[in-house]
Parts: C-alpha cells; structure tokens; sequence
C-alpha cells in the first residue's frame, strides 16, 4: 500500500530540493510523491522536477497563488492512497519514514492520525532543540516507549494544554482526512484545529515514538515571523475560545477549561517579552496582554 505524500509548495527551492532527495532516498519505495507548487515565483522549480524521471514523483504548478490552506485542500484532493502525508517543503524524512509509518499503521489500522518521532534541525540542517521543542518533548507530549494509542478526553486535555504534534510529520487516514474540513481563517493553528477536530468526532493518534523525521525550525516560517506582532497570538485565542466551547459540547469539562486556559501559549508569549523589548518594545504590550487575557473558566 503507497504512502502518498503531499508537498504544499511555497519557499525556499534549495530545502524543497533537499525534501524531494530525502524522500527518494527511503529504504522503502512503497510511496507516491506529489509538489503542488502555489505559483512560487521561481521558474526553475519546474524545470528541477521535469528532469527527475522516477514516475512516483509528480509535480503540478498552481496558475496562481491561493494561499496554503487552499493548497493542503488540493492535496487532499488529490490524494488515492489510504494513507496521508502533507509534509512540509522545508523538512526532511528519514530514511526510515515510510517504514515506520507503514508498520505502524499495519498494526494498528485503526488510528485514524499517527504522530512518529521527530527531532528538530535548524535552516542548516543540524539538529536543534529550542527551549519550545523541549518543553514540548519533555514536558507536554505524553510518555511512550513503544507505540501508544491516545483518544477521547484525555488526548484532548493533553493537546489543549500545550500543542506537542508536529503537523508536516503526521500521517492521516485519507477517508478521515477528507471527512474534516480545514477551518477557513486559522492557518497558523490548523493543523491542531484540524487534529482536535478528529479527535472530538471519536477519531484516535497513534503516538509512535520511532524517530524517523527530521522538522526544520527557522525565523523565516509564517508562524516565527506571526510571533512578536500578535497575529499568531490573536489567532490562537480565537481557536481556543472555539475549542473549548467544541469540548464543552461533549462534556469534556476539564477539556474545556484546559482549552480557555491554554496554558503553554501564554507561557511562550511571556519567553517572547524580552525578544520584543530588545527590538520592538511597542509589541511587549501585545505580548503581555496575550499572557494575562482572561480566559479561565
């Protein structure tokens, strides 16, 4: 059964390139890989691909740019595999990657999301670990030393404390997949909103802690450039005060409270003060009433 992987395309062509050879080169060839290309304006993108002549890769050029939720909507579209990949045109498989996923998801079939191990590298390629990435693995991602299957509540309470998934790494079930739409107006925290939405619909993570991928953590992401002008912030207060009325819905009391507190997202906004006082001391406001906004319930 091919793993199809999806690659949104908009960004630096020398990583997608390092990307494409980390896919060609797993030890498993069980895949399909396909680049949507959001009309990045580099024509020799194009000509790159059409001299690769390995027929599982595909390359399509958007006539238009449409944004990245847009493009993780083509992706899915197009997808024919049961299992799902939207990897990120930036990180790095391990040769390993398919191997792992593909054993764990014939064992356990029914996990509708699987998150395998991960360890970050910096925009040189060398592996990294910023203070967010080790709280995350010290401290919010639950504990497994072999596969562990995680769901209902608990997985909801776990993720609504601190967002410990790597999204460009997860592998989803195709039919689940395209049964959960991408929330219009929230690219920066889809990929928990889209999780989260799996999960209250009675989906299951599969937590396989195998480190098989390589996620790149840089200044140049949407995400890092959103930090210190509050947009991501603004952003995830919104989805929060959505999840935890989705939770509250359920019944998931203390899922709810724990998505109104979001706790690690107001602790990450209090590390970013100092950053902002040395640059722009106007954005620490920003900063301080994200950490301090009522929210607890």
């Amino acid at each position: 059964m091919p793993l199809d992987i999806f690659v949104p395309f908009w960004g630096d062509p020398a990583l997608l390139r390092e990307t494409v050879a980390s896919v060609l080169a797993q030890h498993n060839g069980d895949w399909h890989l396909t680049v949507v290309d959001d009309a990045y304006p580099d024509e020799t993108v194009a000509d790159w691909f059409a001299g690769i002549a390995d027929p599982r890769v595909s390359y399509l050029r958007k006539p238009e740019n449409e944004g990245i939720t847009a493009n993780y909507r083509t992706c899915v579209a197009l997808a024919t595999e049961d299992l799902v990949v939207l990897l990120g045109c930036d990180d790095v498989l391990l040769p390993s990657f398919v191997d792992v996923v593909l054993n764990a998801h014939a064992e356990f079939p029914e996990a509708a999301v699987i998150q395998p191990g991960v360890r970050v590298i910096d925009e040189h390629g060398m592996v990294a670990e910023p203070l967010a990435d080790r709280i995350k693995r010290r401290l919010l991602r639950p504990r497994a030393r072999s596969p562990r299957v995680l769901s209902g509540e608990p997985l909801a309470i776990s993720l609504m404390r601190g967002n410990w998934l790597y999204w460009p790494s997860l592998t989803f079930r195709r039919e689940v997949l395209r049964g959960t739409e991408f929330r219009v107006g929230m690219p920066l925290i889809q990929d928990l909103a889209i999780v989260m939405d799996i999960v209250t619909a009675g989906g299951t993570l599969l937590l396989e802690p195998t480190v098989c991928f390589h996620y790149r953590r840089h200044g140049a992401s949407a995400s890092s450039a959103a930090l210190l002008d509050g947009t991501r912030f603004r952003g995830e207060r919104a989805y929060f005060a959505l999840a935890a009325a989705q939770c509250a819905s359920l019944g998931w009391r203390r899922a709810a409270r724990a998505a109104r507190l979001h706790l690690s997202s107001r602790l990450y906004a209090l590390t970013l003060i100092p950053r902002a006082l040395r640059g722009r001391p106007s954005r620490a406001g920003v900063l301080m009433r994200h950490a301090f906004a009522r929210g607890v319930a």
